[in-house]
């Protein structure tokens, strides 16, 4: 092999190389701010605490968010069945506002909450798959009522993020990733009733929604956030008893 050819193989070769570590650095540098959404095309039952559905052997691939593609993205999220959170709750008007304190604890399919009202009541909900309970903080009596599957979310004042499943995708304007507080979320934004806007951040760790507004008019009515840390499992100090004493759920 004459000299020509040895230079010419050698520059082939210094050029894939060249190739090689630009591909690799710029694939580093273009993913490092995506949080790991994936969409798997295996037969996962999605079983187990806080599970994606996602399985050994099946295939994963990287999941732009879109108004298209983000139900498909949030349908693999997956709050985790024991946690405790405390979250912050704001209602605006156009002369003032409200901002709630507000503590969760879940459990085995039971949500205790405890917030403090604008009249400086504190109001405990203790909240089941059928049925709700309700009293203040001070007094033994209780009152119950029937529950489905929003109550607690309405126990705690925060939208229940998976209807964002049941929409048409027109009614989504907006989809993508964002960093809420310390938490990487999805985010989508909704056309609601009228010139309503709702929009969503949802957790890509822990599946919880993380903050939520409501818009009326262009006026910003409702903000929820909970940037806290999420202590799992709930701690076993927490309580799901009902002021009486009857304990409704243990850990």
């Amino acid at each position: 092999m004459d000299s020509k050819n040895r230079l010419v193989i050698a520059i082939a070769i210094t050029c894939l190389m060249v190739a090689a570590i630009f591909a690799s650095f710029g694939r580093s540098l273009f993913f490092v701010q995506i949080p790991s959404i994936t969409l798997s095309n295996g037969t996962g039952d999605g079983s187990g605490s806080g599970g994606t559905g996602l399985e050994d052997g099946d295939q994963y691939w990287q999941v732009s968010v879109t108004p298209e593609t983000v139900q498909s993205i949030v349908a693999t999220l997956a709050r985790p069945d024991s946690y405790y959170r405390e979250l912050t709750v704001e209602t605006l008007w156009s002369t003032g506002s409200y901002s709630a304190p507000v503590q969760v604890w879940e459990d085995g399919g039971w949500t205790h909450v405890r917030q403090t009202l604008s009249s400086g009541a504190v109001r405990h909900d203790l909240t089941g798959s059928a049925a709700a309970y309700y009293w203040y903080e001070g007094s033994t009596a209780w009152n119950l009522f029937h529950a489905d599957e929003r109550s607690a979310d309405l126990a705690q004042r925060i939208p229940t993020y998976e209807t964002v499943l049941e929409l048409e995708t027109e009614s989504i304007t907006q989809a993508g990733y964002e960093l809420r507080g310390s938490y990487p979320c999805v985010y989508v934004q909704v056309q609601g009733e009228g010139d309503g806007v709702e929009r969503y951040w949802i957790s890509t760790d822990n599946g919880l929604l993380i903050s939520a507004e409501r818009e009326q008019g262009g006026e910003l009515v409702y903000r929820m956030t909970a940037y806290t840390q999420v202590q799992t499992p709930c701690p076993a100090t927490a309580s799901f008893a009902l002021p009486d004493g009857q304990v409704l759920h243990t850990l």
